[in-house]
């Protein structure tokens, strides 16, 4: 089991838990140093009294609030600890939700709860049943590095699982990044839900981060004294460019049904209809769009077939 970050207790009503705070995530990225590059001597950071300009040793480092700009206020650790709130040394379930009434926007890091001693068997246990039947999740407050957040409690493979949340005012509102309301046809739409449901998994083990994979081979080829790994074609269309949507997403479709084994005959199931402004368009016109559409198919085909191949 991975070291225990926090111990305390689960607080459901009168119910007390016994519980350890493990991580439940792991971190794989590659972690570069500072060096300096005319010696590859490392770059480490000093910290520094900016009134005497002297490097301060760690144990006399502490605590401060600014309240005016030449006033400062110390506090302690100690200080922290002794605050006076219930939730100090407990998860307190303050209530319980619906599932799907919690926006994906506020849950932040994520953490495994494990009993502390089979004292913690039973009411875990019941805990855990009560969740899993009632199709709910708990909402809870508790203390985390000198401040109260709140938590979000659900199973996972017969594990609670406790998630850190954003509180309401710490979350900004999408309103002012929103685009301007664009008109969409039904055939668009249409098509984007096949290309949804073609792309529909029930897995996601398969996915893997290609980033570090590729930073890992970079580091091995320097390592080697061989030449770095060639970049990869994105294949990604320039931002200038019009695209015809439906010729995209018909394309997608198509693409979608072959890299599932599909013989992509009936990809395209809805008909492009002209609207009335592209009906009274010029031939030039008609003939310039129809350029676009079918170098936005190509486009895409290649990008499809890319993905095959690299996945």
């Amino acid at each position: 089991m991975p070291r225990p970050l926090w111990a305390g207790a689960i607080s459901f009503g009168l119910v007390t838990i016994p519980v350890k705070i493990v991580s439940a995530t792991e971190d794989h990225d590659v972690h570069f140093h500072r060096v300096h590059l005319a010696d590859m001597g490392r770059v480490r950071t000093r910290k520094v009294c900016e009134l005497d300009d002297q490097v301060v040793p760690q144990d006399e480092i502490g605590k401060g609030y600014e309240i005016a700009k030449d006033q400062t206020v110390p506090v302690t650790d100690e200080e922290l600890q002794q605050m006076p709130l219930p939730t100090a040394k407990a998860i307190e379930i303050a209530a319980f939700v619906d599932a799907d009434t919690i926006d994906p926007v506020r849950i932040s890091d994520s953490y495994y709860l494990a009993a502390d001693g089979q004292v913690a068997a039973k009411p875990y246990t019941l805990l855990r049943k009560a969740l899993e039947r009632s199709s709910k999740v708990a909402v809870a407050k508790f203390q985390w590095h000198g401040r109260e957040r709140l938590g979000l409690l659900r199973i996972r493979e017969r594990a609670i699982v406790l998630h850190s949340m954003k509180w309401p005012d710490e979350i900004r509102s999408p309103d002012e990044l929103a685009p301007r309301e664009a008109e969409v046809s039904e055939e668009e739409i249409e098509q984007a839900l096949q290309l949804a449901e073609r792309m529909t998994i029930e897995d996601l083990s398969g996915f893997h981060d290609e980033y570090r994979e590729a930073l890992e081979d970079i580091i091995a080829a320097k390592a080697d004294g061989k030449p770095l790994p060639a970049p990869a074609d994105d294949g990604k269309q320039d931002k200038g460019e019009v695209v015809d949507l439906m010729a995209a997403l018909n394309a997608s479709v198509k693409a979608a049904k072959e890299s599932r084994g599909d013989d992509g005959e009936d990809a395209t199931v809805h008909e492009i209809r002209p609207t009335k402004k592209t009906a009274r368009k010029t031939p030039a016109k008609r003939t310039a769009a129809s350029k676009r559409s079918t170098a936005s198919k190509k486009t895409t085909k290649k990008t499809a077939a890319k993905k095959r191949s690299a996945s």
